[in-house]
């Protein structure tokens, strides 16, 4: 465990999903989790392989990476099985990070919808998690007493226009959040959603206008954007005992923004954007 850690979770074990890059929320809260004294494996689709750098984080924290398309039930069950031989039994965490809006990135409007991709995009982003809980229960890889996080978006509950189909998955994964929460309560499993700020992530930039929705949720946040660490800060809470409680909901960590209607500064903003408007 590094130095500045508090042991929040010493001996633990975990599972993280979607690690890409180190501007990933789950690269940093992969970092966080070795911190806090987690033994974990790291898991992506075998094309991330090419296109991120999984691999060094896996070397950087001592930790397996394990390849598996989170849509394949096939390699999720291999994967359970991996992961119980890596680590030498069973899980006390698991964290899915994973998201990818097939119609969004395809510049594809919501009104016009490729059906095709958008089952993609709900199977993807919202489905996996289904699908990773499932074939952790079955495998018996998910230890009683675990606790399991998903990373949401507030546009589960608000519309973004250029967010589009992504509103729609990231409303599924909630949904499975609190369908599946009922049901793990028996064992003392508990589950959550972290709605965080716009995060300047890879997922993140093949959003048009992400950069006006990022500077918009900033202006309007009493506390401003939360940043990759302080998300992954945030994950350490709900990965340890302490928060044993709590379950089945979707918790903002998003600097106040959910609960904002307009700031003084974009009342500001606006009004003078306005009055240029006017003079023209």
């Amino acid at each position: 465990m590094a130095a500045d850690g508090h042991g929040l979770l010493d001996g633990k074990t975990g599972l993280i999903f979607g690690a890409m890059d180190e501007r990933s929320l789950a690269w940093s809260i992969a970092e966080a989790a070795d911190r806090e004294g987690a033994e974990m494996a790291l898991s992506n689709a075998p094309v991330a392989r090419r296109l991120g750098s999984m691999d060094e984080l896996a070397e950087q924290t001592g930790s397996p990476a394990l390849w598996a398309d989170a849509t394949s039930d096939d390699d999720l069950e291999e994967l359970f099985d991996d992961v119980q031989s890596e680590l030498g039994g069973g899980l006390d965490f698991i964290v899915h990070a994973i998201g990818m809006g097939v119609n969004v990135r395809k510049d594809t409007s919501y009104e016009e919808l490729d059906y095709n991709w958008y089952q993609q995009t709900l199977d993807i982003s919202a489905t996996s998690l289904h699908r990773i809980v499932r074939h952790g229960l079955e495998s018996g890889a998910i230890n009683d007493g675990a606790s399991i996080i998903a990373l949401s978006y507030i546009g589960a509950q608000r519309i973004f226009s250029k967010y589009s189909e992504m509103g729609d998955a990231k409303a599924l994964l909630e949904s499975i959040v609190r369908s599946f929460g009922y049901r793990l309560g028996e064992r003392g499993i508990r589950i959550n959603a972290i709605s965080q700020s716009p995060t300047r992530t890879l997922a993140g930039s093949g959003i048009e206008g992400f950069d006006a929705m990022y500077q918009f949720a900033n202006r309007a946040a009493p506390l401003g954007n939360a940043d990759q660490a302080s998300c992954a800060d945030y994950a350490m809470t709900l990965l340890s005992d302490y928060t044993r409680m709590v379950t089945m909901q979707t918790l903002y960590h998003d600097g106040g923004f959910s609960s904002m209607g307009m700031s003084d500064e974009i009342i500001q903003d606006l009004t003078s954007a306005y009055a240029e408007a006017e003079e023209e």
